[in-house]
Formats: structure tokens, sequence, C-alpha cells
């Protein structure tokens, strides 16, 4: 009897017991160990790949000496957070960008903006991190100063026409370093209208006008005027080392490096000339072959927003990479184009290619931007 219980019992227990099928169990201990060893052997790859870049960047020479500072600031402001590269908006002509290189090579250098408010003039010296105030002018009333105050395009020299008590027509026209206390006083009876009443050629000549609307061209480091009749060409330019100018004679432009000319032409848009009071050249590239275009106020403030860029060896607007609203477009001295747009700055190359973008900080979103130094 005993027996017939025990043999019930094992039945019933053997009915509880779930079949295991050792062949799904093998695959799916084969299956983990294959995903353990693919991880191991890309966590190995990592390590390799992270060593011999490590390595790469050690011994990688580094040509370049890092750009000088600019002159120590008469004020300073603290630096708000470091720029940020968004990333790249996709357009058709746009070319990818390494966004490794992005700040620092893009854009390396230093960028000088103007704020202008209604008593105070002043110039902020923005590289990397640092937003620093290099000089600052105060006036009573907005005029003379607020009209005329720039940045060579070396970065060295400030000047700027102090207001005279003709009712914001001329003064007199003072220059200094940037980032150090003082000026010198250059000439008298200089005009403070205009859409740029002063025009650098390189670092050391200044372009301006007298009260009667002569130009005179004056060199800043000698404090002299240069000998010589500056011609009767209107609406100049000159590209950031001084050697080609764009200018317009009996209305027609052209560029010009001393040595060979030619002319092209402009067609701007009707519906938005008729808001004008015409066009002028703003910069030009290193070889003379683009210049940057804006509009020619109907009033005697300055501008020096552009819109668009033509190229004068075939008279055709270029096609600028990204998208956006353009303030302004400048050529610089080591061959880039710093187009600021309403989103950020994008950075060409000589040819117009995309090489990368830069987010502005917002303290100097909003102002213009002057001049670029390496």
């Amino acid at each position: 009897m005993n027996h017939d219980r025990l043999r019930l019992d094992l039945a019933d227990l053997a009915d509880e017991v779930s079949p295991v099928d050792l062949r799904d169990r093998a695959l799916r201990t084969s299956r983990r160990l294959g995903i353990q060893r693919a991880v191991a052997t890309s966590a190995a790859a990592l390590v390799m790949i992270a060593a011999a870049t490590g390595t790469a960047l050690a011994i990688r020479p580094n040509g370049q000496k890092p750009a000088p500072q600019p002159a120590g600031p008469s004020t300073t402001i603290s630096p708000p957070p470091a720029e940020v590269t968004p990333k790249p908006e996709r357009s058709a002509s746009a070319e990818p960008t390494n966004s490794a290189t992005q700040p620092a090579s893009v854009l390396a250098g230093t960028r000088y903006y103007l704020e202008i408010t209604s008593t105070r003039a002043r110039i902020h010296a923005v590289r990397g991190s640092s937003d620093r105030v290099a000089h600052q002018l105060s006036f009573g009333t907005y005029g003379c100063e607020a009209n005329t105050l720039t940045v060579s395009p070396d970065g060295k020299r400030v000047a700027w026409v102090q207001d005279s008590t003709n009712g914001n027509l001329s003064g007199v026209l003072l220059a200094g370093t940037l980032g150090k206390p003082g000026a010198t006083k250059l000439l008298d009876d200089v005009s403070c209208l205009d859409s740029r009443p002063l025009r650098w050629q390189g670092g050391d000549l200044l372009m301006v006008r007298n009260k009667t609307g002569q130009s005179v061209l004056f060199d800043v480091a000698a404090n002299e005027r240069v000998n010589g009749d500056p011609g009767q060409e209107t609406e100049r330019c000159w590209s950031a080392d001084g050697r080609w100018l764009a200018a317009a004679s009996d209305g027609k432009p052209y560029v010009t490096d001393g040595t060979q000319s030619r002319r092209y032409t402009y067609t701007p848009p009707k519906n938005e000339a008729e808001h004008w009071g015409g066009w002028e050249a703003r910069s030009v590239s290193m070889d003379g072959r683009y210049v940057s275009i804006g509009w020619i106020g109907t009033d005697p403030q300055r501008h020096d927003d552009s819109f668009t860029v033509v190229d004068t060896t075939t008279s055709k607007v270029a096609d600028l990479p990204r998208s956006g609203d353009i303030r302004s477009i400048l050529f610089t001295v080591d061959n880039k184009v710093i187009v600021k747009r309403a989103t950020g700055i994008s950075v060409l190359d000589s040819n117009l290619t995309t090489l990368g973008t830069v987010a502005e900080r917002a303290s100097v979103r909003g102002m213009r931007l002057l001049a670029y130094t390496p």
C-alpha cells in the first residue's frame, strides 16, 4: 500500500515540472556569449583608437605663434560663458564642416565690435571667452563721436572725430592706441557726416573729408598729411592690408591695386533700392576679386552693414553658403570671410566655401563688427 502511494506522489510531482528544451538553452547561451565578445572587441578597438589619437596630437607640430592679445583695455568686463558653436544649418550649397575645428581654429583671432548708446561709444575686443572694452568715449549728445569711432584693420589704432560747436557737422580728428588712454590731435575741421566718414587704408593711413567736402589722406603713424592729390574718387574702401582699393569714378565702380584695375557692375534689388541713397563697397578681399555691398542711407548717418558679395571679375552676385539674414560681410587679412548673420557667424575661405560657424555671445550680438585680427 505504501509503495502504491509513493508511485502516485511521484507521478503528481512529475506533472508539475516543465520540460526544458536543451537546444533553446544552448542557442541563448551562444548568443549571449557572442554579444559579450563583440562588446569586448569594440571596447578594445576604442582604447587603441584613443591611444593612437592622443599620440598623434602629442607629436603634431604647431608652427604658428599665438596671435598677440590686444593692448590692455581701459575698462574690463567680466567674461560671460564661453562661446558655443551651434550645429550648422542645412543648405544645398553648404559643405559639411568639421565640428572639431570650431570655433578655435575657425575664428581664433580677435573681433572688434562697436557699441553705441545715446551718451557713450565703446569698442569691445572679443577673443575666445573674453569680452573686454578696449576703448570708451563719452559724449553729451549723439553726434560726431558715435558716427566716426573706428578701429584700424590691424587692431592697433583707434580714431574718431571729436564734436565741435557747429551742430554735429565737423570736429577735430583724434587718434590713439587701442587699449591705452590718451589721444593725439591730427586735423581740424574734419567732417563727421557720411555713411562711413573715416576709412582706413591699411593700419596707418586714414582717408577723411574736411568740412568743405575735399578728401584728405592722413598718415596716422607719422601724424602728417600725405602729399599729393588723393583723387576725386568717391565711396572708397580698401582691403585689410591697404593694397586693393574699391571706389567709384564718375559713378562707375572699379577695383585697383595701382598696377591693374577692372570695372564691375551691380544692379541692386529694385524694390529695396528705392528706399536708399545708393550702394557702395564695404569690404574688399585680399586679391581684389570680391567686394561686399552695403546700402548708403538717405541721411548722413554711418552704415557699417552689408548684405551681398559681388565678383568683380564677372560682375555676378556670389552664392553665399547657409541661410539667415545677413548683417555684414567682412574680408579679413588672413583670407577669411566673416558673414555676420542674425543667427551667428558663418566663416568662409577665400573661395566662399564654408569653414565653420561661431555663435556670437549675447552681449555683442546686436553690435556692429568693425574689424578682425588673426
